[in-house]
């Protein structure tokens, strides 16, 4: 019997229909000539011996680090940076890091060197950058605003249970209209009787959307002087949203913060934030560990492509045959090797009280060029899955972008640095920059 045309055209849809929304192939299947990121790749990128510069206890901390990481948190980071949601089953695994309150002593802190931060600070970027900036966001911030700026009574109350991650915080400087000229916020805070009211907006503010800890800073209305101040997770008047469709740090729940008439008690107000300036201390030091991000992210995608092309195959030869592949090897582990060292003395100048904010301005900003080159290389010696975030290096080129341009963009950071050698600011145009406050 013929089978009509239209009897054709339906078996023919039908038979598509049954292929579609079908799940992928498990990776080990569709490619199993590579291992992916989920299974990390063992460390190769101390070429020169840094871990020689280290403590015995820093070395102790790396390895620990570096294990909790492996094992913890790989197996599941790609999942959660393709959904852009927070592991929060992962809290308790991260606080077993013991890096939370980095060098601050006392209050349940572990009072680390500042080496021994940074280092930590890397190991965890060179698994995954989203959960280093959780830490740092909530550590070099929060935390340690409340230690250089808090008082006795704050410090006893707060830092305890944010050192192990019972609670967490965020730290809320950047708003809608002020991002690098953040001196200029206008957020307010109004003195009334047994405290203040706050009224603003911030954004960009990275753990707000679940912090239990919200450090804030607000225009003194009386003084027209920046302070700082605690608001609590649930306060009446604060809202916060979650900014959507990041294309990097995809796990950081990064928030857009409404302060409507938010009551803060006195005893929630920083007295050591007076102005501006006393930003300074908390950034100096926050700034030191950022550039220590990117050195971390380069070295797990230098790691993930030094495996890779040892197991890849083209012309039947590993793809580390190949003369370009290795120039282009050794021009990531160069770079890795010279940021090592820029990040190490900049801890050392910090340490011995000689550290300028333009030569931490210059590392942060040094350091993310080199890495944005080293993550370049890497996604071109992986080819067609240097776009997959299975294998590390597409997940790190995307996580790099917003760490090139937080804790200032790389031309601010480089203007910071060249008025320091020149003597001449040249933030706003010379018209302007009498009202400047930078």
């Amino acid at each position: 019997m013929a089978i009509s045309s239209i009897e054709k055209q339906d078996d023919i849809s039908n038979d598509v229909n049954s292929q579609i929304g079908l799940p992928a192939l498990d990776l080990s299947v569709a490619f199993p000539q590579a291992t992916p990121a989920s299974v990390f790749p063992p460390s190769a990128s101390d070429y020169y011996h840094y871990n020689d510069l280290l403590t015995p206890e820093e070395q102790d901390l790396r390895r620990k680090v570096r294990a909790i990481m492996e094992k913890e948190v790989a197996p599941v980071m790609t999942e959660y940076w393709e959904k852009a949601k927070f592991p929060f089953q992962l809290i308790p695994k991260l606080a077993t890091l013991g890096v939370a309150g980095g060098t601050i002593k006392g209050y349940g802190c572990p009072g680390l060197s500042l080496i021994g931060s940074a280092i930590a600070t890397a190991e965890i970027a060179r698994v995954d950058a989203s959960c280093s900036t959780f830490i740092l966001v909530h550590s070099s911030l929060a935390m340690l605003t409340i230690d250089l700026c808090g008082s006795e009574a704050q410090k006893q109350k707060y830092l305890p249970s944010l050192a192990s991650l019972q609670t967490i915080a965020c730290w809320g400087l950047t708003e809608p209209d002020f991002g690098s000229d953040a001196s200029s916020l206008r957020t307010t805070a109004k003195k009334v009787d047994g405290g203040w009211i706050i009224d603003g907006q911030k954004r960009w503010i990275g753990n707000s959307t679940f912090a239990d800890v919200l450090v804030i800073f607000a225009r003194n209305t009386t003084t027209n002087q920046i302070n700082g101040f605690i608001v609590k997770k649930g306060a009446p008047g604060l809202k916060v949203t979650k900014i959507e469709n990041k294309i990097g740090l995809r796990i950081v729940q990064n928030g857009d913060i409404v302060l409507n008439k938010v009551f803060v008690p006195d005893e929630d107000y920083l007295s050591g934030v007076k102005t501006f300036q006393d930003t300074n201390k908390v950034l100096a030091v926050s700034r030191v560990m950022v550039a220590w991000q990117p050195i971390g992210i380069s070295m797990g995608v230098y790691d993930m492509c030094h495996r890779y092309l040892k197991e890849r195959k083209q012309f039947g030869v590993p793809l580390a045959a190949f003369q370009i592949n290795q120039v282009k090897l050794v021009l990531m582990l160069g770079n890795i090797q010279a940021m090592l060292l820029v990040g190490w003395r900049l801890c050392k100048l910090y340490e011995s009280g000689k550290m300028t904010i333009g030569q931490a301005s210059m590392a942060k900003a040094w350091i993310t060029l080199k890495a944005r080159e080293t993550v370049s290389l890497g996604r071109e010696l992986l080819g067609g899955n240097g776009i997959l975030s299975d294998f590390l290096v597409a997940k790190a080129f995307c996580d790099l972008e917003p760490i090139y341009t937080y804790e200032g963009t790389y031309d601010i950071n480089s203007m910071i640095a060249g008025r320091e050698v020149t003597g001449i600011a040249s933030f706003k145009p010379a018209a302007l920059r009498q009202h400047s406050r930078m």
